[in-house]
């Protein structure tokens, strides 16, 4: 909690009026600030209860006075940090910050942020649930669920603060300074929002920046990129690797997750306690224990949490068995890196559905697991041309209008004994909402069979 920090009376402009926008705004109003809500859509969700509050709302674009002229100027994760109003709030010398700083301002409990390409959303999760289990009041959300803004007006100095943050989020930060930081992973993504690879690297590596010795950096051993980013920052490192056999750390061992220490070893979780489809989120329940041991969790504690946890919609869900064909739901699978692991997670059988917006990467990658597994592949969206100039030759791809269709023709290929797997490995925006709609579509499309 920032002790001087008030906005009591001050001009704020905040950008962006989906749910994070939304939350801050509330925020920002119930701290006595003159708030006005700007957003590029000409109508947004709540305009009449906000409005209700005194909050203005200049909608159908950004005006550049609007926000050269403000105290303070609080960003949505999904506004590009170089639009025109928010690169003259910055000339003009107007602080511009992020609604998850915004709301570690006010926070008063631990802060655990939790941060990767893949597994972020499960993670979090997990994390949460091992907290509750053992008894701790909790929040979760972030990138997830309620916007760190929203839970606010619950923290107390016992607060468990489990904070899903993302490369948007991250990349507006200043003072933001978790207790306990999580790197899980890291690859090519959001490369249609950020200038580089390296970009994407510099957002992600600050949720170590401004941690002090006293505060933990957990990472993922396996990853050198991880390693890498978290050799930046001061907080203790606490590693764990479910390749490798490290010496001190969170392993696997004896079909066991296990605390390594020098001194001794504790099992914490059992593997068959875990519920979730595929071994690259065995790593996820990894992590969670890691921060668990930190915050004193007791490995029975984690343990009933992890046995209870089926896993979150549109990431590896298991949606139903027709006729022998298994179909799984991982629309949460916008990348790349993300696709690879779930098609890894099967031996033989698997027809993808892939395409959407691509965000960047190397669909390439996907070309040898795919050979490997795949009786085809089924392409939807703008990617469908990307999909065939990687894939063609190493598997045969089939493109379909939509994903109605594209469910159809999959289990038609599936058939007999196979999988129909969604990890487009790309955006959702050239034909849903978000991910979401896209995952329940799918869900939608299989009960039509």
């Amino acid at each position: 909690m920032t002790a001087s920090f008030s906005v009591d009376g001050k001009r704020v402009a905040v950008a962006g009026a989906a749910r994070s926008g939304i939350a801050a705004t509330r925020l920002l109003v119930s701290h006595g600030a003159r708030v006005t809500l700007s957003d590029v859509r000409p109508s947004v969700p709540e305009a009449e209860p906000l409005r209700a509050l005194g909050v203005d709302l200049e909608l159908g674009g950004h005006r550049v006075e609007t926000f050269a002229n403000a105290d303070l100027v609080v960003m949505s994760p999904g506004v590009p940090p170089e639009q025109p109003a928010m690169r003259a709030a910055r000339q003009a010398g107007v602080p511009v910050i992020g609604e998850l700083e915004l709301a570690s301002r006010w926070a008063r409990g631990r802060i655990v942020a939790i941060t990767g390409t893949k597994g972020k959303s499960t993670t979090t999760e997990l994390t949460g649930r091992m907290l509750e289990a053992a008894g701790h009041q909790v929040t979760v959300g972030g990138n997830i669920g309620a916007p760190f803004s929203a839970q606010v007006d619950r923290s107390t100095p016992e607060t468990f603060h489990v904070v899903e943050a993302s490369s948007f989020q991250l990349e507006q930060i200043a003072t933001f300074r978790p207790w306990i930081a999580v790197m899980l992973n890291f690859s090519p993504d959001h490369l249609d929002r950020h200038p580089s690879i390296e970009a994407y690297r510099a957002a992600k590596a600050r949720i170590f920046e401004n941690q002090e010795p006293g505060d933990w950096a957990v990472i993922n051993a396996d990853d050198p990129f991880v390693i890498e980013m978290a050799k930046r920052g001061r907080a203790t490192a606490r590693r764990f690797s479910r390749r490798s056999s490290i010496s001190d750390g969170t392993i696997v061992e004896g079909g066991w997750i296990v605390d390594r220490q020098p001194a001794a070893s504790e099992r914490l979780v059992p593997l068959d306690a875990i519920h979730l489809l595929g071994p690259h989120l065995v790593d996820d329940v990894m992590a969670a224990a890691t921060v668990g041991r930190i915050a004193g969790v007791a490995p029975a504690a984690m343990t009933a949490a992890v046995e209870s946890f089926e896993g979150l919609e549109h990431a590896m869900e298991r949606v139903a068995e027709i006729d022998g064909v298994w179909f799984v739901n991982d629309s949460k699978a916008t990348n790349v890196e993300a696709a690879l692991r779930a098609i890894e997670s099967f031996d033989a059988g698997v027809v993808p559905i892939l395409g959407g917006r691509f965000k960047g990467g190397d669909l390439k990658r996907l070309r040898a697991p795919i050979a490997s597994r795949a009786k085809a592949v089924v392409a939807i969206g703008e990617a469908r041309p990307l999909v065939h100039e990687a894939l063609d030759g190493a598997v045969q791809v089939h493109d379909a209008p939509s994903l109605d269709a594209a469910v159809e023709t999959a289990f038609a290929l599936a058939r007999p004994a196979g999988v129909v797997l969604l990890a487009p490995a790309c955006a959702s925006f050239d034909m849903f909402e978000d991910y979401a709609e896209r995952g329940r579509r799918f869900k939608s499309a299989v009960k039509k069979l």
